[in-house]
């Protein structure tokens, strides 16, 4: 079974337009699954700042949804930086007047013996793929409660069960799954959602730091790999549309895995 072909959201007549008088914050937007649900969001009517590290590419996602009518605007950022991401949800603020959905996609990683993977990329690991969705849910904590908004958190698969030769990605991306657990229970009561959404095989660039390193089993990896054409980000976009729109009222605490069956079993 072959992948559709991905039709950008501004065409695509079967979008509804759940995110009208929104706001959403969106990180990784440069590229990938990032790009994909800005463009998504904003296609459905969201007003959306777009958050990268590489900043011409967040600039040119803002210009993309500029183009199509639609509202948003870009700055570089680096989210393992808890001032920086400060400076995101006030930047959001201060130019759309709110904050409603938190989509915390940019991430990292890369694959490696266990016995060579340094201390250096375990650090970095957690710093963008746990710390800076924490520090960025701090930031904008004040305004989900006035707003009775949401956060969905980006995931993955390696954030549901183990991968031979990702520890530090696995150990990253299970802290942000657990991060979202918790959170939905200490804020449930109060209207704000939390969520997490757990990919795997998209066709994105992070692919390349995943090649399987030299004398890896891969008998102990087959299992990551699905037996079919990987998805494309617009697929796993389309998730997190859902679970960030008022649609999903009743979805909080959820790790919903969009995978091929990889994890099932």
């Amino acid at each position: 079974m072959a992948v559709p072909t991905p039709v950008s959201p501004f065409a695509d007549p079967t979008i509804g337009r759940r995110y009208e008088e929104k706001v959403a914050l969106v990180t990784g937007a440069a590229s990938g699954i990032g790009k994909a649900t800005a463009l998504r969001l904003a296609a459905e009517g969201a007003s959306v700042w777009c958050a990268d590290v590489n900043t011409e590419g967040a600039q040119a996602t803002a210009a993309e949804i500029g183009e199509h009518g639609g509202r948003a605007r870009a700055s570089g950022a680096d989210v393992s930086e808890p001032e920086a991401c400060a400076a995101l949800v006030g930047g959001t603020v201060e130019a759309f007047g709110g904050l409603d959905v938190l989509c915390n996609i940019a991430g990292i990683g890369g694959s490696a013996h266990f016995t060579e993977e340094s201390p250096d990329r375990m650090r970095a690991m957690m710093a963008v793929n746990a710390f800076g969705p924490f520090y960025l849910i701090q930031a904008a904590m004040p305004q989900l409660l006035e707003r009775t908004g949401n956060v969905v958190n980006l995931a993955s698969t390696a954030g549901v069960i183990g991968q031979a030769y990702c520890t530090a990605y696995c150990a990253s991306k299970h802290a942000l799954v657990g991060l979202t657990k918790a959170l939905a229970i200490e804020y449930g009561r109060t209207g704000v959602r939390f969520n997490a959404v757990c990919p795997g095989g998209v066709n994105t660039n992070i692919l390349g730091g995943f090649l399987p390193p030299e004398g890896a089993s891969m008998s102990l990896i087959s299992r990551s790999f699905l037996t079919r054409d990987m998805q494309e980000p617009e697929s796993v976009a389309a998730m997190v549309a859902y679970v960030g729109s008022d649609e999903a009222y009743y979805v909080n605490g959820a790790v919903l895995s969009i995978d091929g069956g990889t994890t099932t079993g």
